[in-house]
């Protein structure tokens, strides 16, 4: 299959539940963001303007753990800021695992072999030291690491394990000088793909997500798709930027660039992802083909952002992930207090000038799985993407110049 049968199976059980009880409104996927601070200050990104970066200022486990709890979304998406700095990440992945949901841990990928080592750190010593042989071999920790691993780690303490119900997903914009211009540090793409490396090597389960600005490259994001193919990368998610207030102001301020020479309109959009629905069928994309074909040009969509709300340290954020009008101290006061006919694009009218180049993943591709808008044959070609036979690696991968940036590897210590 594309995606593993017990996490398909449980999103669409999730949505056929509330279908026969005639829920109007409910959760596909939380964002939860436990903390807004962050170890890169990438161009385009919003969020560490938008709030408070200290350290102080996160979420309790308590508070995180009860929110999947309240909007009850079968898929947890940890993210932030950089969520590996989040103090109680593992207690919360593991409480959330407890929790019988699916988890997501978006991150940058700087720190996540050392994420690694600690869980390699926590195994029996024979199962330790054929996993540190190998990943020397493949020069993805150094004697030192090994050494460091060897010394073990605090009783008590839980670690980050592989299992089916757990995705690492990491970001990468492009190729090495691409992403390394974006998150605006040399070696970060390097990281990322040893991390990556070293997280399949473990058995882990690895996704990508991207982000589509004005610089990308079509043929570019499709050799992306090509080269982590061949390094077994489980999924992918590909949305086009969206124009944050606080991002936009930063950027004018600190890189004295105009946002609109930056950002997608969405005749842009259409125009950059022509081609989604072939890298659709071509690699493991994650998203309906209903969400591929609105991002094609090929139809439209009504806005679903309460299928994927947003918790983070101020609380419930409405209207959506992009869009800031008011924080809410619980999920069922935002979803009914919001007035959610205020925004979108519907019939190609503009409800709120904000909304009017979105075709984000967060807001659009929900419509797509609960028919939102739907045409005939919009199930079958839903449920026929899902569980057709996982697309092969590219061979063409092979030949991609991926480090094509001056960067050097920056290990994540």
């Amino acid at each position: 299959m594309r995606f593993p049968l017990a996490l398909t199976a449980k999103m669409a059980a999730h949505i056929i539940r509330h279908r026969l009880r005639r829920t109007s409104r409910f959760a596909l996927v939380l964002q939860l963001e436990p903390l807004h601070a962050c170890n890169l200050t990438c161009t385009g990104c919003g969020r560490i303007r938008e709030y408070s970066t200290r350290l102080e200022d996160r979420m309790s486990l308590e508070e995180c753990l009860a929110s999947a709890v309240e909007c009850d979304a079968p898929m947890v998406s940890i993210c932030g800021g950089e969520p590996l700095i989040y103090p109680h990440l593992e207690e919360l992945v593991a409480g959330l695992l407890r929790q019988r949901r699916i988890v997501y841990i978006c991150t940058n990928g700087v720190l996540m072999r050392r994420k690694l080592r600690e869980y390699l750190a926590a195994l029996p010593e024979a199962r330790r030291e054929a996993h540190l042989a190998d990943l020397q071999a493949k020069d993805l920790i150094t004697a030192r690491d090994a050494d460091e691993v060897r010394r073990g780690r605090p009783a008590g303490r839980p670690v980050i394990a592989p299992t089916r119900w757990l995705y690492w997903n990491v970001h990468v914009d492009g190729l090495e000088r691409t992403h390394d211009a974006i998150v605006e540090r040399e070696g970060v793409f390097k990281e990322c793909v040893a991390a990556i490396r070293m997280a399949k090597a473990l058995g882990f389960q690895v996704a990508t997500n991207t982000t589509v600005y004005q610089q990308t490259n079509p043929d570019e994001i499709e050799e992306m798709f090509a080269f982590f193919s061949v390094l077994g990368v489980d999924a992918h998610t590909l949305s086009p930027g969206y124009d944050y207030d606080a991002a936009k102001a930063d950027m004018v301020r600190r890189h004295g660039k105009q946002p609109e020479d930056f950002y997608l309109t969405r005749a842009l959009i259409r125009e950059k992802l022509a081609r989604i629905e072939e890298w659709g069928r071509r690699f493991a994309i994650v998203g309906t083909p209903v969400y591929q074909e609105f991002l094609a040009g090929k139809r439209d969509l009504r806005c679903s952002a309460w299928a994927i709300p947003t918790r983070n340290v101020c609380g419930w954020k409405a209207p959506c992930y992009m869009i800031t009008d008011a924080h809410y101290r619980s999920y069922r006061e935002m979803i009914e207090q919001v007035e959610w006919s205020r925004y979108g694009v519907v019939e190609g009218v503009v409800r709120d000038p904000r909304c009017q180049n979105c075709m984000t993943h967060c807001g659009y591709d929900p419509s797509g799985a609960l028919g939102v808008d739907a045409r005939p044959g919009d199930t079958w070609r839903n449920l026929r993407y899902n569980f057709a036979l996982r697309p092969k690696p590219d061979p063409r991968g092979l030949q991609v110049e991926a480090f094509n940036g001056r960067g050097k590897s920056e290990d994540s210590d």
